[in-house]
């Protein structure tokens, strides 16, 4: 059973019991579910995931004024639920592992991702919040939401990204793309650089991950579930295999390397045309890269350096 189905029927078992018995008054203000850090958020945990930072539990979120009403008797409440479910307890808390569940604000939970109580605001911060942050804040599942605040923003995270902004990070991708593997790959290998030559074939790698990411509208989580994530996407997401395959082709057969490069390549370029973003016949993604910077609105965003 995946983490976030032990969370599900950890809370209808003793969470939801819990919040009916004790806090009858203010359960249609009480947010429940499993967002946030953790591979179990995204459901790809697996037995090695339960090593460390791997728990029965689940999420409680509550407006500021709740919080400040009845928020310590509830993490009083939540702290009393059994520490062990299915056979499952905490083993080790790793160094970089987080409070990820039980009791909090809506504004605290954001605040992590966003550095602000809620969805981002302003195109520069939208431009400038890393990817897996934004991924991190709308994944998993929302149990209730009676409210619907806790919904509503993640809501704005997930699908609320100017366009101006994801043309401006679609265009540094293709750029990267360009200038890592396209060009670079080789002329490091030409001049013995191949170690250099390694580096560029996993910076082209990272940047079409995010790429086809930005084209399906969509966040690209921790580098680590990138290409798990991606394979599930509807817009080139079996490019996946493609990509993982790249990146594990023996250094010796370059010429297999670049070809899929090209292949890979191809691929996004066709879908900028088909998006409408480039109509510039090339296989070279340099030039789709300054047509795509060109169709942004936003003259601050647009004037930007191309490579972000």
């Amino acid at each position: 059973m995946q983490g976030i189905d032990i969370s599900r029927s950890f809370y209808e078992e003793y969470g939801k019991p819990m919040i009916e018995n004790e806090f009858s008054e203010y359960a249609h203000r009480i947010a429940v579910g499993l967002v946030g850090h953790g591979s179990e958020c995204f459901g790809f945990d697996d037995e090695v995931s339960r090593d460390h930072d791997f728990e029965p539990g689940f999420c409680i979120w509550l407006t500021d004024e709740d919080e400040r009403i009845f928020g310590f008797r509830l993490f009083r409440a939540y702290s009393k639920l059994p520490t062990e479910y299915m056979g499952i307890s905490v083993r080790q808390k790793s160094m970089l592992g987080s409070e990820s569940k039980g009791v909090m604000t809506v504004s605290d939970f954001y605040k992590r991702y966003t550095g602000r109580g809620g969805a981002p605001e302003r195109d520069m911060d939208w431009l400038y919040i890393p990817s897996h942050y934004l991924a991190e804040a709308t994944n998993g599942e929302v149990f209730c939401d009676p409210l619907g605040e806790f919904s509503r923003i993640r809501e704005k995270i997930k699908n609320g990204m100017p366009e101006d902004v994801r043309l401006k990070k679609i265009a540094s991708c293709a750029l990267y793309m360009a200038q890592t593997g396209q060009y670079n790959y080789r002329r490091c290998l030409l001049h013995g650089e191949s170690g250099a030559a390694r580096l560029a074939l996993a910076d082209f790698a990272r940047n079409a991950v995010e790429m086809i990411f930005l084209l399906n509208r969509a966040h690209m989580p921790y580098y680590k579930w990138s290409f798990r994530a991606m394979s599930g996407l509807d817009i080139l997401g079996d490019k996946a295999n493609n990509l993982n395959h790249l990146v594990n082709i023996s250094p010796d057969r370059a010429s297999d390397i670049e070809n899929e490069i090209e292949s890979i390549s191809a691929s996004v370029i066709e879908e900028l045309k088909r998006q409408s973003l480039s109509t510039v016949n090339s296989d070279y993604l340099e030039g789709h890269a300054f047509a795509i910077n060109s169709l942004i609105r936003n003259s601050e965003i647009r004037n930007m350096h191309i490579m972000l």
